[in-house]
């Protein structure tokens, strides 16, 4: 496992101040997250990055390969409408495809609740900005982008549910995506599919029970809160959506537009507009007003990108989403991330409220040489 070179305790100081000074309570999580829970919520991509261990009980677990989850967990336990959290540790995160597994520190921010979502977005944003800045790396750059904006162009194409449903799970997956660009049918997915092609075949209280007897072999039970039924209707849709709808190709064609548009990011939101979706255009106008924000604040908006296709690994995101980047490091490797996820609390089995919050891993953030 790579372990990250320690970094001068002035440095670290000077990276985590900004969110020091945010008015949020310090919060640490478990290091052990419940793997089954892990993957329904942050999606079953991040499985190869998770280090899986046998927790006490029998019940898999994983090193927590971040804090976000863990921090709503603990926000929906305390009961409370509104917080604001604060947490610095270790995550970890095993080789998967690049060959590097990790433990790593990292710190950041969660804020639950708040009437002013945009303004909450900017306020995230330009704390996770100062405090990758305060590293001393000057070749510090913003990628922006928005999992929303796509949900509300597939639904203002007016595509038939399951099909809008199918576009909207393939976003930051670009193998199934060119799939349903191509009017391929989608992949099969394992053992889920066969489940799902199973249970698609069975009416609604057999499938429940089927899916009741699956778990008690197994040995385990649903998370987030949902019913057994509801889980049951969910694969079975699944399971049928092989045979149904498929973009036309003036849909395809208005998808690709969207997904290539990249470029400044005032230029991006015009183009996002020339598309012409009621929705899309809402979505704009309270992009501009973040941008407005965020220019207030002082950050340089001269060194940002607005990528209308960039999404994230972790599928809970559903709103404003960002990487603090740097031209040394590059994409693979951003400095700090974070965005925004509404409906987290909801995945839980709680009330779901507004969410955003960012990470920072102050080893990448630091320059050599900081003073």
């Amino acid at each position: 496992m790579r372990l990250e070179p320690p970094i001068p305790a002035e440095a670290l100081a000077a990276i985590r101040a900004p969110f020091a000074a945010a008015g949020a309570m310090p919060l640490d999580v478990p290091v052990l997250q419940p793997l089954a829970l892990l993957l329904d919520l942050a999606g079953e991509a991040m499985r190869p990055r998770l280090f899986v261990v046998q927790a006490e009980g029998g019940e898999e677990a994983a090193l927590r390969p971040d804090f976000t989850i863990g921090v709503a967990r603990a926000h929906l336990a305390s009961g409370a409408a509104e917080g604001r959290y604060f947490y610095e540790g270790k995550a970890f995160r095993a080789a998967g495809g690049s060959g590097r597994a990790e433990e790593f520190l990292q710190l950041g921010i969660e804020v639950y609740g708040g009437a002013d979502a945009v303004a909450a977005d900017a306020e995230i944003l330009e704390l996770a900005w100062r405090s990758a800045a305060a590293g001393g790396r000057e070749d510090l750059f913003l990628m922006l982008g928005d999992v929303s904006l796509f949900s509300a162009l597939v639904d203002d194409l007016g595509l038939e549910p399951a099909l809008g449903a199918r576009l909207k799970r393939a976003f930051g997956r670009p193998r199934l995506l060119a799939a349903e660009l191509n009017g391929e049918a989608p992949a099969p997915a394992g053992r889920e599919s066969r489940l799902a092609g199973l249970l698609a075949g069975l009416p609604e209280a057999e499938a429940a029970a089927l899916l009741e007897e699956v778990w008690s072999l197994a040995g385990v039970s649903p998370v987030g809160g949902r019913p057994t039924a509801e889980i049951a209707r969910r694969l079975a849709a699944r399971g049928a959506e092989g045979a149904r709808a498929r973009l036309t190709p003036e849909q395809a064609a208005t998808v690709r537009a969207f997904l290539a548009l990249e470029a400044e990011p005032v230029a991006a939101l015009e183009a996002l507009e020339r598309l012409g979706t009621e929705r899309l255009a809402g979505r704009v106008g309270q992009w501009r007003r973040r941008l407005e924000l965020l220019d207030e604040a002082g950050l340089p908006l001269g060194q940002a990108r607005f990528g209308a296709g960039f999404g994230r690994a972790f599928g809970y995101y559903d709103g404003a989403l960002f990487e603090v980047r740097s031209a040394e490091l590059g994409a693979e490797r951003p400095l700090a991330a974070g965005g925004r996820y509404d409906g987290l609390a909801g995945r839980l089995g709680g009330v779901a409220r507004g969410a955003a919050g960012c990470m920072v891993r102050p080893a990448r953030a630091f320059a050599e040489g900081w003073e």
